[in-house]
């Protein structure tokens, strides 16, 4: 009996050891279990807001793929051409001071995009389809990416609806779809603040190193991230501790230099000069600086053909004239930069007024083209000599059917003198109707085209075909001059407006508006109408999504989002989230800064966008949450 409780004692040890280990073994397989179902959950989300975002790409490009080619049509040729050369000569043609591309107006851009549209070209034809989608795609990995960065910072509700709202994004999916290098070049700053975010939840030198080679990928696509790497060392004090910092910011800025040294080695080869990346900062520059300058005290032109025109008369070159860097491109961006900051330094309260105006403005969302409710017309434009309208109307018929809708005494309407065209001035409005055309009738679920030759002989006009009870917008179309065209000589354009009619018989009318022309309002001169009936309409099943997305993106509006991104950064203060926040806001604050010194656009500060919607995102998850609350408080008194 006592060796029996000898060795039941001495057991005793045994299984208490056994029973720890095995409690042991069981927390860290449920530990792998959730680390293998939260990776699951992160894959499933990930795929369903590409998606989503894929999903939202096409039906825009569906919609646009006939008229991209009209915005910044001669920067996306000027792409095309450089991609050419490239395809054609090679390494050789890039690096050879004999090679076409030895102009140095080739550097008004980094040769970055059209590197790729050579690569893509190469490979598939020149096929801007293929490019688009490309760049789909590619924007598409962005909205995961930011979902990712959120995820890793902050609750996972607030990532996904983070990557949402960048999914469904009229802003990013316009910009995405546009032959330009602005959206792709968003994707290599995104994957920096990824590694960024990385490696301050798990320090690790490379993460550094990618971060920085990524925002020097960016700048041979765009140039405008030249100084982030710089900038982001700011913030690396306050994410690692002490003996990692200075090693931090030599790796950062090191990546950086490595990816663009050899584009800046390139430039030195065959320009003879120290050029990192491009030319065109002083050009800028000046045109920010003219923009503002509503007194013209500094009698600086705001456009390119200005500043061409303006050096040719300052420094007796007529040669200066007609191209902004051949000859002396260096010469003249250096004289460019000087002075531009000969004003600042004369004028800085102004010029600090003017990158605080710049810099609000870049927190507002563009005004772009939402997904139609209709899906786009499927058959080809091109008109046989066969082709009769169904309906059409002489400039002559137009004024006598049509009614003419400006309030203020300066419009006027009347034909010329051969009466071959409506004369139309717009009034003093801003974008109010000058003039509408009588009812047309037209058929269900039909593709129809529009054609309107058009001379514009001054500022901006819209011309429009909505129903007539103004229920529905089927298509539109920007008119305006040309510049450094006099009214006389600008051309006759065809206007081709493509639309899909509705499920039911319907009318319609054509519209004349004002585009918000300044200084004077528009004048236009306008030829016979003609509708033409192309067949039935295809995709119409797409109506449903449409329809749908279409109301949601109607959402992403400057007094919508900006409110919830400012909710969105309070909050997070108040959770004492200071070093997300930072991570989060470290590119918009970088644009803001640095950015607003020179001539901006909407698509050069793109990447703001990416993080302000995060900042939305956790606004709206909070919002959620609190009407979530109220519901249940309510529940439980009832």
């Amino acid at each position: 009996m006592k060796l029996d409780q000898t060795k039941a004692s001495a057991r005793a040890p045994d299984d208490s050891s056994t029973e720890q280990k095995s409690e042991r073994e069981g927390e860290a397989q449920e530990k792998s279990v959730s680390k293998r179902t939260r990776s699951r959950q992160t894959l499933v989300i990930s795929l369903s807001i590409f998606a989503v975002a894929v999903g939202v790409r096409l039906l825009l490009w569906h919609d646009t793929r006939r008229e991209v080619w009209a915005v910044q049509t001669v920067v996306a040729q000027d792409y095309r051409r450089v991609a050419r050369i490239l395809r054609e000569g090679g390494l050789a043609a890039f690096l050879s001071k004999e090679s076409p591309l030895s102009d140095p107006n080739n550097l008004g851009h980094p040769p970055g995009y059209s590197i790729l549209l050579a690569l893509l070209f190469s490979a598939f034809n020149e096929s801007d389809a293929l490019v688009q989608f490309f760049q789909i795609a590619c924007d598409a990995a962005a909205a995961v990416l930011i979902f990712l960065i959120v995820a890793g910072l902050l609750p996972r509700s607030a990532a996904f609806m983070a990557g949402l709202l960048v999914a469904l994004s009229p802003q990013f999916a316009w910009n995405s779809v546009l032959m330009l290098p602005d959206s792709l070049s968003v994707l290599p700053i995104l994957l920096a603040v990824y590694f960024l975010s990385s490696a301050y939840r798990r320090p690790h030198l490379l993460k550094i190193v990618a971060a920085g080679a990524l925002i020097g990928v960016s700048c041979w696509l765009r140039a405008n991230a030249m100084l982030l790497a710089p900038f982001m060392t700011l913030a690396i004090p306050f994410l690692f501790k002490r003996g990692l910092r200075l090693c931090y910011c030599a790796a950062l800025l090191g990546g950086t230099i490595l990816i663009i040294a050899p584009l800046t080695l390139r430039n030195a080869l065959v320009y003879g000069h120290f050029i990192p990346v491009s030319l065109g900062a002083g050009q800028t520059l000046l045109e920010g600086i003219s923009e503002y300058d509503s007194e013209k005290r500094f009698d600086i032109p705001e456009t390119d053909m200005g500043i061409m025109k303006w050096e040719a008369e300052m420094y007796n070159r007529p040669d200066y004239y007609g191209t902004l860097f051949n000859p002396d491109g260096v010469k003249r961006e250096r004289m460019r930069l000087a002075h531009g900051l000969k004003i600042i330094g004369s004028h800085p309260i102004w010029f600090a007024g003017v990158m605080a105006q710049r810099g609000a403005s870049m927190l507002r969302l563009e005004r772009v083209r939402l997904i139609s409710k209709e899906p786009p017309v499927s058959h080809s434009l091109e008109l046989t000599q066969d082709a009769a309208p169904v309906w059409s109307n002489t400039p002559r018929e137009l004024l006598a059917t049509g009614t003419i809708a400006a309030t203020q005494e300066a419009a006027s309407v009347g034909l010329t003198t051969d009466e071959a065209a409506l004369r139309l001035t717009g009034d003093n409005s801003k974008y109010g109707d000058q003039l509408l055309s009588a009812p047309i009738t037209i058929k269900g679920n039909t593709d129809y085209l529009l054609t309107l030759p058009v001379k514009t002989k001054q500022g901006r006009m819209f011309i429009k075909v909505e129903s007539a009870q103004r229920s529905t917008l089927y298509t539109d179309a920007i008119v305006e001059t040309i510049e450094g065209k006099t009214p006389e000589e600008q051309p006759v354009k065809i206007i081709q407006l493509p639309f899909v009619s509705g499920s039911n018989v319907d009318q319609i009318r054509i519209h004349f508006a004002n585009g918000a022309s300044k200084p004077a309002p528009p004048s236009v001169e306008i030829g016979q109408a003609r509708l033409y009936e192309l067949g039935p309409a295809s995709y119409v099943w797409t109506r449903y999504p449409r329809l749908m997305l279409r109301g949601v993106q109607k959402l992403f509006l400057t007094a919508f989002m900006l409110p919830l991104a400012i909710i969105g950064i309070l909050l997070l203060v108040r959770a004492g989230r200071s070093r997300a926040l930072l991570i989060l806001l470290i590119v918009p604050a970088y644009f803001l800064c640095v950015q607003s010194a020179t001539h901006t656009e909407y698509r050069y500060v793109l990447a703001v966008h990416y993080f302000l919607f995060s900042m939305s995102a956790v606004a709206l998850v909070w919002l959620g949450g609190a009407l979530w609350q109220l519901v249940r408080k309510a529940r439980a008194r009832l």
